[in-house]
């Protein structure tokens, strides 16, 4: 089985290199680099993405705040992001059997809703406070196809206004698997990426500026110019 181990090294080597070569963000680890640009091609070539490249400022502290389809949302959102994310994820998500430990390694933050949301509400602001970039999807979760968006949690101005760190909204669109959560990377998509300047809501009024949120990520108004994936 000699052939059969040498195809796999090949097959390896050929990997590493294309990840290595269509890597942006730097992780700081040699593994996640390659990953990182092995996602933005699992992006590009099997879900068909078309992002604008999110315009995040070199270095200090920034929130990221998408609409939330489906569980490829985070690749999408890496695929288009300069710099790592740290996610926001529910602590159901976070344990899933298998993940935990990549979760753990990318820096998510769990989030247990029931019983300690203050705690990864602490763990986000050191980590702006830290420079670092946070993700979240702040509808909560998953929109299925059929339904209005949830309402956004105000969440994510508090933690804009405590780290006086822009908000940069990131508008979704175009994913078949909308509703899944494992499933949807696997399902091929002719995905969208919408990135907007940033929100400074540091200087406005809370109210006002989670409203403005809203509006920007309501990816059922067809002034957001995004492609409807065909239903399954």
């Amino acid at each position: 089985m000699a052939w059969l181990s040498a195809v796999l090294a090949a097959i390896v080597l050929v990997l590493a290199v294309a990840g290595r070569r269509a890597r942006v963000a730097d992780w700081g680890h040699p593994v996640l680099n390659v990953l990182d640009g092995l996602n933005r091609l699992f992006c590009r070539y099997y879900h068909h993405l078309r992002a604008d490249p999110i315009p995040l400022p070199a270095a200090g502290p920034a929130l990221v705040a998408a609409n939330h389809l489906s569980g490829l949302d985070p690749m999408l959102m890496m695929a288009a992001s300069p710099r790592p994310l740290r996610f926001m994820i529910a602590t159901e998500q976070y344990h899933r059997f298998g993940l935990e430990w990549f979760f753990r390694w990318i820096g998510c933050i769990p989030v247990d809703r029931e019983r300690a949301p203050q705690k990864a509400f602490r763990a986000a602001l050191a980590a702006l406070a830290a420079g670092q970039v946070v993700a979240m999807f702040p509808h909560g979760r998953i929109r299925h196809r059929g339904e209005r968006p949830p309402h956004i949690k105000s969440g994510v101005v508090r933690l804009a206004r405590l780290a006086q760190a822009p908000i940069y909204p990131v508008l979704i669109g175009g994913v078949r698997g909308q509703g899944y959560t494992v499933m949807a990377p696997f399902i091929p998509s002719h995905a969208r990426l919408r990135a907007f300047p940033p929100l400074d809501c540091s200087r406005e009024d809370p109210g006002t500026c989670l409203k403005e949120l809203a509006r920007l990520l309501d990816d059922t108004d067809p002034a957001a110019g995004l492609e409807q994936a065909p239903a399954d």
